[in-house]
């Protein structure tokens, strides 16, 4: 397969730069396009045989679920049965990076909710990403645009690397602005269940609604047999090639020092380690593979940078990798889980 690259120009009219791609969808076939999280695979959400096309082409679980997007909250009711909660999140966090799952309707296919009866809602903000499913008329099921199990592509380059000849076509809207997955949400009465962090936090969520808890399934492993409700619960997810240790601090202070001296002693051992690690920690650590992704404070940076940071040891040397895990206040909880789930949960304690 031929796959199409197109670069969007935001200075212009969408709707003409995206109609081939809309037309794509509308027939059945894969496009890949940005939003504000990371780049998504998309496919008509209410064609089974179109959703297995992205599985296929990722090579992904069919017991893991996509993401329904859609172009306005209100057109949630069309595809899952809502309620009073979900019009609440919506008026708050809509457009946006949230996912709400749902009762799904008879229209969306258990080949799209993994054989589940519900389904994630999305809407998501980036203006290509909305213009597109507008244009196409129907829902788009879309899990993010990589091969299954990989750092996911917070750019276009990125999901050449991976699905060049493997989908239909690839929309360039320029790097992502959040650079992790979405918050995904379960409902039940007037609780909201997070299942997998994201931009939208819970300090955020407790804004709205008081009863905010997060599943297990967030900083543990899923255990075997249990289907994930979501993506990103169950599988060994955001992963480069080299074996990922994350070093998280055991809370007995002065974790930094004690994390640099840790990286010190391995990098002496072997110069060719892969190290990732906050800013402030460069002038510290001589090693070829040592790569920064901002300043200990900054996780928004963080959340920008670090799957094309997991990304560039692909084509280093790296034998192995050690990653710093931050805070888990705020934005810090989703870092830590991608990190957390890239390391297979191999987790070092200093």
């Amino acid at each position: 397969m031929e796959t199409q690259y197109r670069k969007i120009n935001l200075t212009m009219p969408l709707e003409p730069q995206l109609a081939d791609a809309a037309r794509v969808l509308a027939c059945g076939g894969l496009v890949a396009f940005p939003t504000e999280t990371v780049y998504g695979l998309g496919a008509d959400a209410t064609d089974a045989d179109a959703a297995a096309r992205i599985y296929a082409a990722k090579g992904r679980p069919s017991d893991n679920p996509l993401i329904v997007h859609i172009a306005d909250p209100a057109d949630a009711d069309r595809y899952a049965v809502t309620g009073a909660l979900y019009r609440r999140l919506a008026e708050t966090f809509m457009p946006g990076p949230l996912t709400v799952i749902l009762p799904k309707r008879d229209c969306i296919p258990l080949s799209v909710t993994g054989g589940l009866d519900s389904v994630g809602i999305r809407c998501p903000k980036n203006r290509i990403a909305r213009t597109l499913i507008c244009l196409a008329g129907v829902p788009v099921a879309a899990p993010s645009a990589n091969l299954s199990g990989c750092p996911s592509p917070t750019s276009a380059h990125h999901v050449r690397e991976d699905l060049d000849g493997k989908i239909d076509m690839i929309l360039d809207g320029g790097d992502c602005e959040v650079g992790l997955e979405s918050t995904v949400v379960k409902l039940c009465g007037d609780t909201v269940t997070i299942l997998r962090p994201g931009a939208v936090t819970p300090e955020m969520l407790r804004e709205v609604c008081p009863y905010v808890v997060l599943d297990s399934g967030v900083t543990e492993k899923l255990p075997e047999g249990v289907s994930p409700q979501a993506p990103g619960m169950k599988y060994r997810h955001y992963a480069p090639r080299a074996r990922v240790y994350l070093l998280r601090d055991a809370g007995n202070g002065d974790f930094d020092h004690r994390a640099v001296s840790f990286l010190q002693e391995r990098l002496k051992e072997n110069p060719a380690v892969g190290v990732l690690c906050f800013d402030e920690y460069l002038p510290y650590l001589k090693g070829k593979n040592v790569v920064a992704f901002g300043k200990k404070q900054d996780d928004r940076e963080h959340a920008k940078r670090l799957f094309d940071c997991l990304r560039r040891f692909d084509v280093t040397d790296a034998p192995e990798i050690y990653a710093v895990a931050g805070a888990t206040d705020g934005l810090g909880l989703a870092l830590y889980n991608r990190m957390l789930k890239a390391a297979g949960y191999a987790v070092l304690e200093l």
